[in-house]
């Protein structure tokens, strides 16, 4: 499905999508609600702008394992986000991810949340991805169900999803 690929060895390539791991300029961008001429129209949605804020207090979601930002192979437009919440706590490690309105619909968000979740799972320290999602939000479940993830709990307005290694095969 996706190949590890960049000159720098850091981009997950998929199909239809390259994962880049959020360069600061573009991050400053963010916060200073400044424009990127490579960012779709409607980039970056609320929740990149959250993430972006906390890049300050948590630094390690810059690195490999942490925050990407979804690119359009085709037309090379930053589109959303997606990233793991590191470091991994007893093996396990959330999931989050989110596509602008505009590009919703495509098959991005588990395209993308697949090639992640494989990515961690090559972790030594990680064997379970999971996300929560409210049950009132039935694309986000979608998302984390073609995905491969799995159901495990509700609780407090949220269910939880995971994938734990080995990663399965899609259906």
């Amino acid at each position: 499905m996706f190949s590890f690929f960049s000159s720098a060895g850091t981009d997950l390539v998929t199909d239809r999508l390259v994962l880049r791991i959020w360069p600061r300029d573009e991050v400053d961008a963010v916060l200073r609600d400044a424009r990127c001429a490579h960012w779709a129209d409607d980039f970056p949605a609320e929740g990149d702008r959250v993430i972006a804020g906390l890049f300050g207090e948590y630094p390690e979601w810059l690195g490999e394992y942490g925050h990407r930002q979804i690119i359009e192979r085709d037309s090379g437009l930053v589109v959303g986000s997606l990233g793991l919440f590191w470091p991994p706590s007893d093996g396990t490690v959330e999931i989050g991810y989110g596509v602008v309105a505009s590009r919703r619909g495509r098959g991005y968000a588990p395209e993308a949340t697949r090639a992640l979740t494989e990515f961690a799972l090559t972790a030594a320290d990680v064997h379970t991805v999971y996300a929560k999602v409210e049950p009132s939000n039935p694309p986000s479940v979608r998302v984390l169900e073609k995905a491969g993830f799995r159901w495990v709990s509700s609780e407090e307005g949220t269910s939880r999803f995971r994938v734990t290694a080995p990663y399965p095969a899609l259906p």
